[in-house]
């Protein structure tokens, strides 16, 4: 793996054609809603930025966003993006990078936290979120929870989707706490494999290492339009928030 990690120039060209339901509107604009709900006007700081499915529209209200990012592949998707030039990107691991400044809102959406492939790397990047927030200020994450339940006694494997042109299969390892995303894509005469690590985690997890960073947990939902969570949720959207004292 190069300097880029996972999302690196052969994934990043087609990472929005790839992840186009993640851009349809009725995906999107709840989702942006919610945050810009939560910022409230203040600084906006996005983890793992990518190509700006998130942060563009946020800027687009109005928002001062930033971001940071691992892929100098993904980076370059940005900017070549109408205001993608605009926004300020610290290019490094979202565990211990620091972007200018310090923000009312600090996000970290569609499964990034898994990128991190160990628990201590995981706990650095609440750290590094908490040091970039106003007092106050909250922290989003976005992340499946780990479909472990569907596992029948014996098996590894769990698709998560299968649908034209996509088959997605999860690949669970219980001892080490990682899975292995497996992506298998055909169409516009492509035929593509790709492979992804992660570590999974669980929300009670999050919420130690968010104590562990001196946050307060605010909210937990299922999704972006604030459905109740429940043990049958398949994600969750979790707030938590830096004391003001």
């Amino acid at each position: 793996m190069g300097a880029d990690g996972i999302f690196d120039e052969r994934v990043a060209p087609t990472y929005d054609a790839d992840h186009a339901v993640r851009f349809a509107p009725e995906e999107l604009e709840p989702t942006v809603a919610f945050l810009a709900g939560l910022a409230a006007g203040r600084r906006v700081l996005e983890l793992a930025i990518g190509t700006g499915r998130v942060a563009l529209p946020l800027r687009e209200r109005g928002l001062d966003v930033a971001g940071i990012e691992l892929s100098r592949a993904m980076v370059a998707e940005l900017r070549a993006k109408p205001g993608g030039e605009a926004i300020p990107v610290a290019v490094g691991d979202m565990a211990t990078t620091r972007a200018d400044g310090s923000f009312g809102l600090v996000l970290l959406v569609f499964n990034a936290i898994g990128n991190l492939l160990t628990q201590e790397e995981q706990v650095a990047c609440f750290a590094n979120a908490a040091a970039h927030l106003d007092p106050g200020g909250h922290f989003v994450v976005e992340v499946g929870v780990p479909r472990l339940r569907r596992l029948p006694v014996g098996e590894t494997l769990v698709p998560f989707d299968v649908s034209d042109g996509h088959v997605g299969i999860d690949e669970y390892d219980v001892v080490e706490q990682r899975l292995v995303s497996h992506h298998y894509r055909i169409g516009d005469g492509r035929a593509e494999v790709f492979r992804s690590l992660h570590r999974y985690v669980w929300p009670s997890e999050l919420d130690l290492m968010a104590t562990m960073a001196g946050l307060v947990r605010q909210e937990r939902w299922s999704d972006w339009h604030r459905s109740p969570f429940t043990a049958e949720s398949t994600q969750h959207v979790s707030v938590w928030q830096k004391p003001t004292a």
